[in-house]
């Protein structure tokens, strides 16, 4: 793995690699990712064939609030890296679809969640949420009560629209196990005795 830290280590756009809980991690520049992909991904000692996924995270408190984060394989060498980027609300990230092309279907999710852009993806559509919705729901900001919800009414035969109601019922937590009162547990009547 310290070889591969290395190789890494030293590629264009890595400004640090580290191993978190025995994975290799590396943070990079946002300007420079494609580079660094293309370098992983053709590199004959890396390999990395396969991009898994990439997810979005985010931290409103930060100047940068977004990070991407790519979870990358190397099937043939049997190993794995995860790269870290991060950007703000305006800045778009370079779109890696030309390297991997399931990047696609990842990117649009991160734009439809997040509202992460991603320069040169001709196909930044919601994937997820309806085609009127307004904001990105996985933002920390997103406000819980004023939009509405999409569903289709048997009754009515039709889609309707529908203000959200998030409500949460009153209950009562007694914080009791029910198997502390148990004596016997089902299935105990059959067991042999001796």
């Amino acid at each position: 793995m310290a070889d591969i830290a290395e190789i890494i280590a030293a590629l264009p756009s890595v400004t640090k690699v580290e191993l978190e809980h025995g994975e290799l991690v590396a943070h990079a520049d946002r300007a420079g990712i494609a580079t660094l992909c293309e370098a992983l991904r053709d590199h004959p000692e890396l390999r990395f064939e396969q991009m898994m996924d990439l997810a979005g995270l985010d931290w409103p408190q930060r100047e940068d609030r977004f990070q991407i984060v790519y979870n990358l394989l190397s099937v043939s060498l049997n190993h794995r890296v995860r790269v870290i980027i991060t950007t703000d609300e305006v800045v778009p990230v370079p779109s890696v679809h030309t390297i991997w092309p399931v990047a696609t279907w990842w990117e649009r999710e991160a734009w439809d969640m997040f509202g992460i852009a991603f320069s040169g993806q001709p196909d930044l559509r919601r994937i997820l949420t309806d085609y009127g919705f307004e904001g990105h729901p996985l933002r920390k900001d997103f406000p819980l009560t004023g939009y509405v919800e999409v569903r289709y009414d048997e009754e009515r035969k039709s889609v309707v629209y529908e203000p959200v109601k998030l409500t949460q019922d009153f209950r009562n937590f007694d914080f009791v196990s029910p198997w502390e009162a148990m004596t016997t547990l089902p299935g105990d009547e059959k067991a042999k005795r001796v």
